[in-house]
């Protein structure tokens, strides 16, 4: 993830917005109340972190990523927008989640925001917010789609380019999803060409 991101990371944020959709739509709602918590895994510069806080004084908030360097960059954006005292950074990965990274007992919020499609064992990732959420804790998801929607030539030259930068769109998760949205307390919303994908749940 270093390699990845020495110097991605630079210009991650800048170059990013014109493909990672939904992003601020799911932060619009969280509906966070103050004194709740959350954290998000894959924070990579804390651009997310950071509009969540400014959306919803007084929450805790925590940000978890696998690239220390991509960390020193999260925790100067962090610095520059004064949330220092509001947002906690750490390394690790996602499938070892754990509030004792924190020194917490559990979040009430766990983000995952175009992090799955990155995590090899995404399954375990998951798994692991589930066991780090509060009884009423939620996940909640922003990822690529199946790109069912944008035709077989557009549909493999985005896969084509989202594999230089190891990303799998978890075609399967979103499949699953879809089988169980109305029969639990699920929450999916697909934008258009399903190209991504936003998805809120109570713990699972």
């Amino acid at each position: 993830m270093d390699r990845t991101y020495r110097h991605q990371r630079h210009v991650y944020d800048f170059t990013r917005k014109y493909y990672l959709f939904g992003r601020d739509r799911l932060i619009a709602q969280l509906a966070l109340p103050p004194g709740s918590s959350l954290v998000e895994v894959g924070c990579g510069t804390a651009r997310n972190l950071i509009r969540v806080a400014r959306a919803y004084p007084g929450t805790r908030l925590y940000g978890l990523d696998a690239s220390v360097a991509m960390l020193a960059s999260a925790q100067a954006a962090v610095d520059r927008a004064g949330l220092t005292g509001r947002i906690q950074l750490a390394q690790g990965l996602a499938e070892n989640l754990s509030p004792k990274q924190f020194k917490v007992e559990s979040f009430d919020h766990v983000l995952f925001s175009y992090s799955l499609s990155m995590i090899p064992g995404w399954r375990q990732a998951l798994a692991a917010a589930s066991r780090s959420l509060s009884s009423t804790g939620q996940i909640h998801v922003v990822d690529f789609g199946d790109l069912a929607g944008l035709g077989r030539a557009g549909r493999t030259l985005l896969r084509a380019w989202l594999t230089l930068f190891h990303v799998k769109p978890r075609v399967e998760f979103l499949s699953a999803l879809e089988d169980v949205t109305g029969r639990t307390a699920t929450r999916l919303y697909l934008l258009p060409g399903r190209y991504a994908f936003i998805f809120s749940c109570d713990r699972m």
